[in-house]
């Protein structure tokens, strides 16, 4: 019997805006892989302390609420959910008292090392060929070893511009404002504006979304064999 295969992972780290999850999400369609968006199980944990009336700020009530954070999300890039238990909590995760949320659950170091087995976990049991898992410290702690590593980038003004169309009604200058603090306040965890050796750098300040999609699926051909990072479907 043939023993079956580890799924090929590609690691995408980046900043706030840079466009990360929607590009390793069309990245995972064009090659059929699945899809893990990291960030949604620390936006899911603040939710839950959230929903505990928990400190999200404070380490031991983060940890308190921790033990029964019972935590799933699909690898489908097209059927993309995020639960809590029972709860479907896909658009809850997104909201802005998550988001102000989320960098204090995220730096607590024990929350970090467990996030890290959870992922790898969820990767090694995927039942796709390879799975694009995109974050913050993807290329450096989670998957280190992953044959295909990439920074996704974009000047800050790109980023925040870019931020500022995703959410309407939203003042530009408090969007960017937030991006910054929210990259500030995560860098003091890791550093996630540097690649680290091996690490290819895509920056997108000046390709639009489809060629941004392109340069990342290049660095996978350039990395994988043809039959694992084609991407003829272009």
């Amino acid at each position: 019997m043939t023993e079956p295969t580890t799924p090929v992972l590609v690691a995408v780290d980046g900043p706030a805006g840079s466009g990360k999850s929607s590009v390793s999400k069309q990245v995972a369609r064009r090659l059929g892989f699945g899809y893990l968006d990291t960030g949604a199980a620390y936006r899911a944990l603040a939710w839950h302390v959230l929903a505990h009336d928990a400190d999200t700020s404070d380490a031991a009530s983060v940890l308190d609420v921790l033990g029964d954070f019972d935590f799933s999300i699909s690898l489908d890039p097209d059927q993309y959910w995020v639960r809590v238990g029972d709860t479907d909590v896909t658009d809850a995760i997104r909201e802005p008292r998550v988001t102000d949320a989320v960098s204090g659950v995220a730096r607590v170091p024990a929350v970090r090392h467990a996030a890290t087995t959870l992922f790898r976990s969820l990767v090694a049991a995927a039942d796709r060929p390879g799975v694009v898992v995109e974050g913050r410290d993807i290329t450096t702690v989670v998957a280190p070893d992953a044959p295909v590593r990439v920074l996704l980038t974009a000047a800050p003004d790109i980023r925040a511009a870019r931020r500022s169309a995703e959410l309407s009604g939203h003042d530009a200058g408090a969007v960017a404002d937030a991006l910054h603090r929210r990259d500030a306040a995560d860098s003091s965890v890791v550093d996630f504006l540097t690649a680290a050796p091996g690490v290819q750098v895509v920056d997108s300040s000046d390709l639009d979304f489809t060629q941004t999609v392109d340069a990342v699926l290049d660095v996978i051909a350039a990395a994988l064999p043809p039959q694992t990072g084609s991407h003829d479907g272009r």
